[in-house]
């Protein structure tokens, strides 16, 4: 399984919105076929693996990190050809969310007569497709809000100087992270202050994601960097974009919420509703602090530079509703590393 799971992050950057998936195929202890999903309406994992197997494939036990589907969609049902393959056992590390799936690839299989177990390593493959899960059950994406801050805090000095508060290893990986997500999104503030690209720019990059950018009066210029290149673009406003002027390749929706602002629930529901898995957020303090707020924060990933701006330079969330200790935000860090001079801190929202 361990080895099915480094197989499927060979798709971080390819297979969305599909899940990535890898797939080993074992008789006695020894591996006569492997494969991964590698993109979107390409063979699965598991047609790969079989295919590399051929017919020692019969008998065989299949380790897969992910449910095999047992729908039409791009491809044929994979659970017709592990049960055409003669494979007598699936190992599965979970199952598929996706409601047209749900179960339904296990039931297929065991009722050919194929033995499934469910759940080794389930924690890992969960964490592995964790914005296809979000989508599938929640209807939105993992949100992860990327902060780049000073040992004190500080994102940006008062007058919005911020380049460059992180290393250049911290901003390599920045763009990184940008390749393996579905989405990346800024806010108008941002977008007029530092004119961002939100482009990944770091080698065998072969998809850009979606770019959003939440302005709610359609205050940035069409000349923006983000308008640039023809990646799509999404601009979420709270305002009759009708008399926009934007190029072809950017989107306009209109989602106003009762104060006249995004809402931003909204919004996680229509990048959901156009297959968005993870949406990576690089913004100031007052949108990462009203998603924050709307409970539509996920992660954290925060790179810590070794310098104190001081108290009058700009913070990382704005959280005006926190007016007393127990109504912090409760944070979980999961993981902490030294990137360059630097430090990487990954943090998970807790709910309650």
């Amino acid at each position: 399984m361990a080895r099915a799971l480094k197989l499927a992050r060979r798709g971080l950057r390819t297979t969305h919105p599909n899940p990535r998936v890898g797939c080993v195929v074992v008789v006695d202890d020894e591996v006569v076929g492997e494969g991964w999903h590698e993109k979107t309406g390409a063979p699965h994992a598991e047609i790969l693996a079989l295919t590399r197997a051929g017919e020692r494939a019969r008998g065989a036990t299949v380790y897969l990190n992910l449910e095999p589907c047992c729908h039409q969609g791009r491809t044929p049902p994979c659970t017709d050809a592990l049960i055409d393959a003669g494979v007598i056992r699936v190992v599965a590390a979970m199952d598929d969310p996706n409601p047209q799936v749900g179960g339904g690839g296990i039931q297929s299989l065991r009722g050919a007569g194929v033995e499934v177990d469910v759940g080794l390593m389930e924690g890992a493959a969960l964490a592995l497709n964790r914005g296809f899960v979000s989508r599938m059950q929640r209807g939105r994406p993992w949100v992860i809000v990327k902060v780049a801050a000073s040992l004190d805090g500080r994102t940006a000095m008062a007058n919005g100087e911020s380049r460059w508060i992180t290393s250049a290893a911290s901003r390599a990986d920045v763009h990184r992270l940008r390749a393996e997500v579905s989405a990346i999104m800024t806010g108008s503030r941002t977008a007029g202050r530092d004119n961002p690209a939100l482009t990944a720019r770091c080698e065998g990059v072969t998809r850009q994601p979606l770019r959003v950018l939440v302005d709610g009066k359609l205050q940035v210029a069409t000349t923006a960097r983000l308008f640039e290149e023809t990646a799509e673009v999404l601009v979420a406003t709270a305002v009759d974009p009708l008399d926009s002027h934007y190029p072809s390749h950017v989107d306009v929706v209109s989602l106003p919420s009762d104060d006249s602002y995004v809402d931003l629930m909204r919004l996680m529901q229509h990048l959901g509703d156009r297959q968005t898995n993870e949406l990576l957020v690089e913004a100031g303090e007052f949108l990462t602090g009203a998603l924050l707020k709307n409970l539509l924060v996920d992660e954290i990933v925060l790179y810590m530079a070794p310098m104190c701006l001081g108290s009058d330079a700009m913070g990382m969330f704005d959280l005006p509703f926190v007016t007393s200790l127990d109504r912090h935000v409760v944070l979980n860090i999961i993981d902490v590393r030294q990137i360059g001079p630097d430090l990487k801190v990954n943090v998970l929202v807790q709910r309650d």
